[in-house]
């Protein structure tokens, strides 16, 4: 008869340790929001500003714009270029409904492409074949933290005189070809959600863009259609980053590219305890440097991993179990179940394991000695 496997111990993981990244920095924390107090200007104030300042400049662009949250952040992108009602916007099949959801507000119509074969972000070639003379943008998702081909569907954009909108809500930090997301297109929307690489105590986003016009444009927008107090030259709307959130965001920066170097050891990590193993790991996109905000694994048995991993202490999330297609939002919209096999194909195995700036040695080997257990207790 066999040796029974021995038991493993029982771990407690955290999907993700905001309060591990909050207690290193606890002390500049409490400066931020004793001066935003001591100053008594909660909105539109000098925070803010300097916070645009900072985060254009780490993203390699000269404008940035402070909003509500991400969702804001590209709706507003896509008004200030006029898209709307009888426009296309090419977009991911496989990303969060925001991406959707920010076409649809603007008036036009979000119209999918499933990702690369064996990868996550939006395929160049799906795009070009889903071009319309409606087709008035391209919106890609940097996915997980991993860049999209932007070379490809730069030129792509370029061809056909489209607006190229990256949708960088998780992947602060990342590069392609060298460059920093947020510069790599027309305009770029962010968001500052409280997971996210650089994230807010709170709601928050930001729009960057090289284009002036854009960005006084959107400046207008966010702030009732105004430019100057009690004058408002169009209908804008109330999406401004208060100057709480803006000062905590400018302590975060100065971390984040330290906190991105942890991200990408404990990938290495993930990768080398996780050699061998039945679970397909993520790939590095090509040409580029991901943020990694996501580490998502694939599984054909992702449901029952899953329970194996809680069973075991640790924590993990499915990103994304259902694509926008599918959803009741876009019952509507003529893509019914098939029409899309990647995308579904990929919310039917991925699985977000723990990852995050604090995620120890010892977590890491826990958790692959958790998913390497799994079939053989």
């Amino acid at each position: 008869m066999s040796a029974r496997p021995t038991p493993l111990p029982h771990v407690s993981v955290p999907f993700l340790d905001i309060e591990g990244m909050h207690s290193s920095i606890r002390s500049e924390l409490d400066t931020a929001w004793q001066r935003v107090l001591a100053r008594g200007q909660f909105v539109m104030g000098d925070e803010l500003a300097a916070f645009e300042e900072e985060f254009a400049r780490y993203c390699e662009a000269p404008h940035c714009i402070g909003v509500g949250n991400g969702l804001d952040a590209l709706t507003l992108i896509l008004r200030a270029l006029d898209i709307g009602p009888g426009d296309e916007v090419i977009v991911p099949s496989m990303t969060f409904i925001a991406t959707w959801l920010a076409v649809s507000e603007a008036g036009a119509v979000p119209v999918p492409v499933d990702p690369t074969e064996g990868g996550f972000n939006i395929d160049p070639r799906g795009v070009e074949a889903r071009i319309t003379p409606r087709t008035r943008a391209i919106m890609p998702v940097h996915l997980y933290g991993q860049p999209a081909d932007m070379t490809a569907l730069a030129e792509i954009a370029r061809r056909h005189g489209l607006a190229l909108i990256e949708d960088a809500a998780q992947a602060h930090g990342a590069r392609h070809a060298g460059r920093r997301v947020g510069s790599l297109g027309t305009a770029a929307g962010f968001s500052f959600y409280p997971g996210k690489n650089l994230g807010a105590l709170g709601d928050g986003g930001a729009v960057v863009t090289t284009d002036r016009a854009l960005a006084e444009r959107v400046r207008r927008l966010r702030n009732y259609g105004s430019s100057r107090k009690y004058v408002h030259e169009e209908q804008g709307v109330n999406s401004r980053l208060d100057e709480l959130q803006a000062a905590l965001l400018r302590v975060k920066l100065r971390h984040l590219d330290e906190w991105n170097a942890a991200r990408r050891r404990a990938v290495a990590g993930y990768r080398a305890a996780l050699s061998g193993s039945s679970v397909i790991l993520p790939a590095d996109a090509a040409a580029a440097e991901s943020a990694w905000h996501l580490f998502v694994i694939r599984s054909s048995q992702r449901d029952a991993l899953q329970t194996h991993l809680a069973g075991h202490g640790v924590q993990s999330v499915i990103h994304y179990p259902v694509p926008p297609h599918l959803q009741g939002a876009y019952r509507q919209g003529g893509w019914p179940k098939g029409s899309l096999p990647r995308s579904e194909r990929l919310a039917a195995e991925v699985l977000s394991l723990p990852m995050g700036p604090t995620l120890a040695a010892a977590q890491i080997e826990a958790v692959a000695e958790v998913v390497l257990s799994f079939g053989h207790d």
